[in-house]
């Protein structure tokens, strides 16, 4: 569905690439994790990938079409939730009437079913909302309007521990085979038990680009006594022991995947 094909990009008056030459493919009926460090361009690929920015040289294409030609018709398949943004000073019902039509299969039905689980309504004045309350109007607009491709930008920054538990649940119940999502984050265990593929980007190239299956497959994730003998990938200490990640032999269970520990491995290039 997404081809990122050698693409090199910088922001006007910029000194550094963000990326050159950089490539992707990104395939439906996958939560994509997107994990980086400050200023590897992790926001920078989602617009990219949603049109709002052009690339110097190569191509960002969604079904073969590039985005940044931004056709309605690619467009409304592709829905965007910014880090940041500001929604006018009217009601949800005058927001969901102007927006909806863009969106051929908008859906009032999961839109209210949302806002029930984010324990908001319809009626509610966009202006008078906290960032928080903003934040789960917007997402749920997002997930209504069932476009193939959803991108997310730090979506639980701003959210209080039991709405973060609220956003998990939306987002499993509302991804469908035939979309995708792409969730940029730092929070990484507000979301790790929804992601089914980890992407880590680095200066202009990716890390790691593995299914969560491929990652617990090689490896296990656990926390062992200090020193037990024991070959390890990586390990790092904690109250609990240490915290480490291990080659995963054929009669050990898979384990859940700890993506700090991961990330930490991963850019300290012990995997």
């Amino acid at each position: 569905m997404i081809e990122v094909k050698n693409i090199s990009f910088k922001y006007a008056g910029g000194k550094h690439l963000v990326f050159d030459d950089f490539s992707l493919q990104l395939e439906q009926n996958n939560i994509y994790g997107l994990l980086g460090k400050n200023g590897t361009g992790k926001s920078t690929l989602l617009y990219l990938i949603s049109g709002l920015l052009r690339p110097k040289t190569g191509s960002v294409c969604y079904d073969g079409i590039a985005t940044c030609k931004r056709y309605p018709e690619t467009l409304s398949e592709i829905f965007l939730v910014p880090e940041e943004f500001d929604l006018p000073a009217i009601s949800l019902q005058e927001y969901v009437k102007i927006n909806q039509p863009f969106y051929p299969r908008f859906s009032r039905e999961v839109l209210e079913s949302c806002l029930k689980d984010f324990e908001l309504s319809m009626d509610e004045k966009l202006n008078a909302l906290s960032m928080g309350q903003k934040k789960k109007v917007f997402m749920a607009f997002a997930l209504a309007t069932n476009t193939r491709l959803l991108l997310m930008d730090e979506p639980t920054n701003g959210l209080d521990i039991p709405s973060k538990t609220q956003f998990r649940k939306v987002i499993a119940q509302y991804m469908t085979e035939d979309r995708m999502l792409i969730i940029s984050t730092h929070q990484v265990h507000d979301v790790e038990q929804l992601l089914d593929h980890i992407l880590i980007l680095s200066s202009q190239k990716l890390l790691l680009n593995a299914s969560v299956q491929e990652i617990t497959d090689r490896y296990v994730f656990e926390y062992r006594p200090v020193d037990d003998g024991e070959a390890v990938v990586y390990s790092e200490p904690s109250i609990q022991g240490n915290a480490v990640i291990a080659p995963r032999k054929s009669d050990i269970a898979e384990t859940q995947v700890n993506l700090e520990l991961l990330f930490n491995a991963v850019t300290q290039g012990k995997i």
